[in-house]
């Protein structure tokens, strides 16, 4: 997302929303959209002439990893309190504002972590129409301290009046209002963006609607013709070149940009060779066909595996990918002189801008590299462009949708920039992508077949690094095992496994190791994301 707040966005409503560090600031922003409202994530040290220039309905102060009494913790600049605009703190967010108007926070008697009752007092705006006790989840160290209060300095303002909305057991003022004149502002100790708070949308929706009175128009269609605008604005006359996988992201993001820039537009799909099988042919026949665009196929397989070459940790591989992927990018503008190609495109979503530490308080942890945000040359020769960075998965769908992209293409799962590189554990070679296509395939035919393909969200196989004992017919084996990964999740942020029926997952099992040689073993992985990611590399 931009760092630099403007007042061109796809709707007069906005809600502006300072990410403080939190993992979960972008599930505040996705919940704000689905509610009808166009939110907008900024930094904390967005100053308040800058909110003011965009004219948000209100502005949202995330959660976050620190305490606000720590040296260096992230901050904002008082005077947003007082620009007149309904805030709402969410734990970190709710005890930086409360000690910028002087109250005291410090470290509670009793952590909360969890699941946790929420009693509630009042039931007028915030909470209208919440059952009185209702569960919440919690995951703070910190609060505000309903006792202790500094009394005001001679001839300063007094402190506001604070109202408990809501407590729980161990946290007194588990949500506050606090009444002044020139300010409104809401707190809640708790996460109401998390689904593990049942009533969270509600209490996000009443602040929007109730609160900050928005009209909840919002609507993907907004964000195209904005886009559209955007991209014709920044590009002018010049070229652009999309990297073009055959997933939903870059498929998505070529079809915006074809729409804005018309033959401007040169999409290149780059043959790596740690593609799935067929998948070389099926993007030339679907995108030459469908998208009627300039498309270029370029088949650098054997550098790919040269760069990969002896090297098995994750990190090095997402590195020598993504950097391998613009130097043929490179090429492919020198071959193309005279188009006047200055941009590079890219189907970059939110969550991968998230996962690789480029958060905009510069707080949140880098889970792992992605290609296209994390493992660019520092020499890069192109200028990105990134259009649907502002996205979450399920956006980009709904995008899609408006685009009018058929349903095969919208509804396809994931698949990553480095392609099988990140699934096979360790050293990379020919034999082991060959095997891996094989098995990945079968367990994709049985996905379609048993029409499960629409309630899973990404099914794939990996292969590991290491080998079991078997027996097939009257003879010892030592080969191959794989791992099947299937999950269910509406926006990558977070996701569990999916529950496959056992006679399926026992097809499968049987028809890859009795199809594919060099596999005797068959595992199902079972583990969520947190703790683990979807991808195993």
């Amino acid at each position: 997302m931009s760092k630099s707040p403007t007042n061109t966005f796809p709707h007069d409503e906005v809600i502006a929303i300072l990410d403080f560090g939190s993992q979960t600031a972008q599930l505040i922003a996705r919940r704000v959209r689905e509610a009808g409202a166009f939110s907008v994530l900024m930094a904390p040290s967005v100053t308040p002439d800058q909110l003011r220039a965009i004219r948000p309905k209100g502005i949202i102060l995330s959660g976050g990893p620190s305490s606000v009494y720590e040296p260096g913790a992230p901050t904002c600049d008082p005077a947003i309190l007082d620009l007149g605009i309904p805030v709402l703190g969410i734990c970190y967010g709710m005890q930086l504002a409360c000690r910028l108007m002087g109250f005291t926070v410090d470290r509670a008697e009793q952590r909360e972590f969890g699941r946790a009752s929420l009693h509630i007092k009042d039931r007028s705006d915030l909470f209208g129409a919440i059952p009185e006790k209702t569960a919440v989840w919690m995951s703070h160290g910190d609060q505000v301290q309903a006792a202790g209060m500094p009394a005001p300095r001679a001839g300063s303002s007094p402190l506001p009046q604070l109202h408990v909305l809501a407590s729980t057991d161990t946290c007194p003022l588990a949500a506050i209002r606090l009444d002044q004149p020139g300010r409104t502002f809401y707190g809640v100790q708790f996460h109401p963006e998390v689904t593990h708070t049942p009533h969270g949308v509600d209490i996000l929706r009443n602040f929007l609607y109730e609160v900050c009175k928005c009209a909840g128009s919002w609507k993907m269609a907004d964000f195209l013709d904005t886009e559209v605008r955007r991209i014709r604005e920044r590009v002018g006359d010049r070229g652009v070149i999309c990297g073009l996988s055959g997933g939903v992201d870059s498929s998505v993001c070529a079809a915006l940009l074809h729409r804005a820039i018309g033959d401007q537009l040169t999409c290149v799909f780059i043959d790596t060779g740690l593609l799935r099988k067929n998948e070389r042919e099926l993007v030339e026949t679907t995108f030459r066909d469908h998208f009627r665009v300039r498309l270029r196929v370029i088949d650098a397989s054997e550098q790919f595996l040269a760069d990969l070459n002896d090297q098995t940790d994750p990190q090095e591989k997402r590195l020598r990918i993504g950097s391998r992927f613009i130097r043929v990018f490179e090429q492919a503008e020198r071959e193309l002189a005279g188009a006047g190609v200055h941009f590079l495109a890219q189907g970059t979503l939110y969550p991968d801008v998230i996962e690789s530490g480029h958060g905009h308080a510069g707080q949140s942890a880098s889970i792992k590299l992605h290609h296209n945000v994390g493992g660019l040359p520092d020499d890069l020769k192109f200028e990105l462009l990134e259009p649907l960075r502002d996205l979450f998965k399920d956006e980009v769908r709904k995008l899609g949708e408006v685009l009018g992209l058929p349903d095969q293409i919208i509804w396809r799962h994931p698949f990553p920039g480095p392609g099988l590189a990140v699934r096979i554990l360790g050293e990379v070679t020919r034999p082991k992508l060959d095997l891996l296509r094989e098995c990945d395939e079968i367990l994709l035919e049985e996905i379609v077949a048993n029409n499960l393909y629409r309630s899973t969200s990404q099914v794939f196989a990996v292969l590991l690094p290491v080998k079991s004992v078997g027996v097939m017919g009257d003879g010892r084996t030592y080969e191959s095992c794989v791992a099947i990964r299937a999950v269910e999740t509406q926006d990558f942020m977070t996701a569990d496994w999916a529950r496959i029926p056992f006679d399926v997952l026992a097809n499968i099992s049987n028809r890859i190791i009795n199809e594919v040689r060099g596999v005797n073993r068959v595992v199902y992985d079972i583990s969520s994301k947190p703790p683990a990611t979807i991808e195993w590399e």
